[in-house]
């Protein structure tokens, strides 16, 4: 196996696209060296992305926040600008694992490892937040929903690498919040996880965005459960059509953490409880 360790984002995609064997990318490495460590992979080629000065930082303008792959859950949940302007973004990547765990996983990486349940995805699909994807010829900017195509799948080509994440700037009278619901109290995989981010207008919301996971085979933007709230304040009828889109939207399975049944009721349940955070959060804002 060789290891790599590039300064450059460019430099990094030549070493990806030139590999002719198996080829993985380091940022954390929360979820590599196990994979690697169990047997389950074998690279040819490890590129570590830590090196690169792209990848490594938070920047903030008029038009949004620009995170790089690089960055850690750490360093979001210290990130008092970030905190503010999307706490359930913050909230999300914060539960990815323990206290060790957040001193080294990143947004990106739990993006990229594409599993169903990825704590940061829902939330990032519910900010309307997009990945900055490089490759050998050409540099594009593509919604986090068009990412993951399956468990364990991305539609990255290869030799194309996540160089960073685009939050757009919040709007006023606007909130989101992140909830997911595991068997233990913490450091455990979502049975089902609900991200949703709204703006208001005198008290009424105006637009919304809904995602689901742990209920599909990928994470889940839901515009029917988005529309069952628009127009409304959140009332008792809104959330019973919120609970119900949501509901009518999984396509679960059955595991040893929740069956399908089990699964598709407590998924409306939570994003209601996400909504009502997300509505408090945009009337306080």
């Amino acid at each position: 196996m060789r290891f790599e360790s590039p300064k450059t984002t460019r430099e990094a995609v030549a070493l990806l696209a030139k590999e002719k064997g198996s080829a993985y990318v380091l940022a954390g490495g929360t979820d590599l060296l196990v994979r690697m460590k169990t047997g389950l992979i074998e690279p040819d080629l490890v590129v570590d992305i830590k090196r690169i000065s792209a990848m490594q930082s938070i920047k903030t303008t008029a038009s949004g926040t620009r995170i790089g792959a690089a960055v850690s859950g750490a360093e979001l949940g210290e990130n008092k600008k970030l905190k503010k302007a999307w706490p359930g973004v913050v909230e999300a990547t914060n539960l990815i694992g323990s206290d060790q765990i957040q001193g080294r996983c990143t947004m990106v990486g739990n993006l990229c490892n594409a599993s169903p349940a990825a704590d940061s995805v829902p939330a990032l699909m519910a900010a309307r937040a997009k990945a900055v994807v490089v490759g050998k010829n050409k540099r594009r900017t593509v919604a986090v929903e068009k990412i993951i195509t399956g468990p364990g799948e991305t539609s990255l080509a290869k030799g194309e690498i996540i160089e960073a994440i685009i939050l757009p700037r919040r709007s006023t009278k606007s909130g989101d919040a992140f909830l997911r619901f595991i068997p233990r109290t913490e450091m455990d995989i979502a049975v089902v996880s609900a991200g949703i981010s709204l703006t208001l207008a005198r008290g009424v919301i105006k637009s919304a965005r809904v995602a689901l996971g742990a209920v599909a085979a990928t994470p889940l933007l839901v515009p029917a459960a988005a529309r069952a709230i628009i127009g409304t304040k959140l009332d008792d009828v809104a959330l019973e059509k919120l609970a119900a889109a949501c509901s009518a939207a999984c396509k679960p399975i059955d595991d040893k953490r929740g069956t399908i049944e089990y699964r598709t009721k407590v998924v409306g349940v939570l994003a209601c409880r996400a909504a009502k955070i997300a509505y408090q959060r945009a009337g306080d804002a």
